[in-house]
């Protein structure tokens, strides 16, 4: 089986044999119901290769198509000329440097179509070629725009720039409307929506089906269409493994699966890591090793978010379908580039419960939080976290101690501003990598830091004090009877008392007594 992992071409995945998972039922729907779209997927979910199906679908590529859905649904096919512009590929560092890619673009077709010396402007030589190839074709025209929102998001911290390239694209993209008379189709796809306010706000003929239930499973490999292409893989990757069917089945939903993009929706498997996990035939994580946005982690930091409310937060439809608030909540941005999703839904309310969807993105991401909230050095986050929980199954909380004070000694250039509030964060993003491999509890709240860790033959008890003392720490632990509970458990406890130094901006004192 060909597995097409980074292919996003529709033409090369059907002529070369690649397993096509068939979304071409949806995409009918798409194109019959309506004429103006919008879509929201975070990065390396299909969204490309479904413009590439379009592509080819109002290509009147028939040939493509032949054994897919919609084939028995289309019964005449019509050629109309297709636009299609890819925004991915440009670095929008200066002023210049979207002009320059919206420039490539509209030249390439002003030779086949010609100009109008009048026309000066970005939007207006779009506006008059699209009459143009109306008038020379006969056709209507198709615009597909992916990743309308690359130029946003590479300026997301430099106010002017985005303001620049915000005027730009609202007044490119305003064609979609003027010219409407001359378009039979179009859909602009990115990460994120950037709100009514700016991009989209001459387009009140756009329709977002980022949350359309009708199109939930648009892009991303759901239950069915695993089980339906992939059977053969799971097999392969249960006998890798030395494990059941069922049990290969459960370890890729909880790797994996668990995208909610609508309440009451269909769940979806990320189709990177699926298809790269067949394709290797090993567990992974697939979906972080192409990159991580730098953006997101400023974000948090610049807001001083309090990173324990990650999973808990609740937040309107109206928060989650724009990213205008950016600047008071980065949790849209975070939900829309695919790190958090949806939970629960509380109808009364109107109110949505947000988490991680699955462990390869909440590892994955406090794998990639933890360096800028700690010193990692060259090892990296991943040979902390085994030196830790090794530190921990071994019996050795001393070695852990001085591995968790390396960590911190020095984090005093990154901390600006609250320094409890850092160590809070990564204190969390430590205890959250130790939870993959042992079992935590923990309660992060009104300056406190406390945390369990149970391993096979151990159960710690730890206790964090800021500008106190270690004798604090355990004093407490013994005054509230926190190991009470796990009294006739038969595993060794061991309490450790810790304390933090606003001043030295670090842990300068520990006792451990067992």
């Amino acid at each position: 089986m060909k597995y097409p992992i980074g292919i996003q071409d529709f033409d090369k995945i059907i002529n070369e044999g690649y397993t096509y998972v068939d979304k071409t039922e949806l995409i009918y729907k798409l194109v019959h119901e309506g004429s103006y779209y919008f879509l929201s997927r975070p990065r390396r979910f299909g969204k490309s290769l479904l413009m590439s199906t379009l592509e080819a679908y109002f290509s009147g590529k028939r040939e493509l198509f032949h054994g897919l859905a919609i084939d028995k649904l289309k019964k005449e096919w019509t050629v109309y000329p297709v636009l299609h512009l890819d925004l991915n590929t440009g670095k929008y560092d200066t002023k210049d440097s979207l002009f320059h890619v919206l420039d490539d673009f509209l030249c390439k077709l002003e030779a086949t179509y010609g100009t109008f010396p009048s026309e000066k402007a970005l939007e207006l030589r779009f506006m008059g070629l699209i009459a143009r190839i109306y008038e020379k074709t006969g056709k209507p025209v198709v615009i597909l725009v992916d990743e309308y929102d690359k130029p946003l998001l590479q300026s997301i911290n430099n106010k002017e720039l985005q303001d620049d390239f915000r005027a730009t694209l609202k007044a490119f993209y305003s064609a979609l409307k003027t010219q409407d008379r001359y378009i039979r189709f179009a859909l602009l796809t990115g990460v994120t929506k950037f709100g009514k306010v700016s991009v989209f706000s001459d387009l009140n003929n756009l329709t977002d089906i980022s949350m359309d239930e009708s199109y939930d499973t648009l892009c991303g490999i759901t239950e069915e269409e695993m089980h339906r292409y992939f059977e053969e893989s799971i097999q392969k990757l249960a006998d890798r493994y030395d494990i059941s069917y069922e049990e290969a089945c459960a370890r890729l939903k909880k790797r994996y699966d668990g995208y909610h993009f609508v309440e009451y929706g269909t769940g979806v498997y990320n189709p990177f890591s699926l298809l790269s996990t067949f394709r290797a035939n090993k567990f992974g994580s697939f979906w972080f090793e192409t990159g991580t946005p730098t953006f997101l982690v400023q974000l948090l930091q610049r807001e001083n978010f309090y990173l324990p409310d990650l999973t808990q937060q609740q937040v309107s439809a109206d928060m989650l379908n724009s990213i205008d608030a950016m600047d008071r909540n980065p949790i849209p941005v975070i939900y829309q580039s695919g790190y958090l999703t949806i939970k629960d839904y509380d109808e009364e309310f109107k109110v949505y419960t947000l988490g991680f969807p699955n462990e390869e993105v909440e590892e994955g991401f406090a794998n990639y939080l933890l360096p800028y909230y700690a010193h990692t050095g060259s090892e990296g986050a991943p040979m902390y976290v085994r030196n830790f929980v090794l530190a921990l199954r071994n019996g050795k909380p001393e070695e852990f101690m001085k591995r968790m004070q390396v960590l911190f000694a020095d984090t005093d250039y990154k901390i600006v501003g609250n320094a409890e509030l850092y160590f809070q964060n990564a204190f969390y993003i430590v205890t959250k990598l130790l939870g993959f491999y042992t079992e935590v509890e923990r309660t992060i709240s009104d300056g406190r830091i406390d945390m369990i860790v149970k391993t096979k033959d151990y159960i710690y008890i730890f206790e964090f004090k800021y500008d106190q003392s270690a004798d604090t720490a355990l004093q407490q632990i013994e005054d509230k009877g926190y190991a009470k509970p796990f009294a006739t458990d038969g595993r060794k406890i061991v309490k450790i008392g810790v304390n933090f130094s606003r001043e030295h901006r670090c842990i300068d004192e520990w006792k451990i007594k067992e």
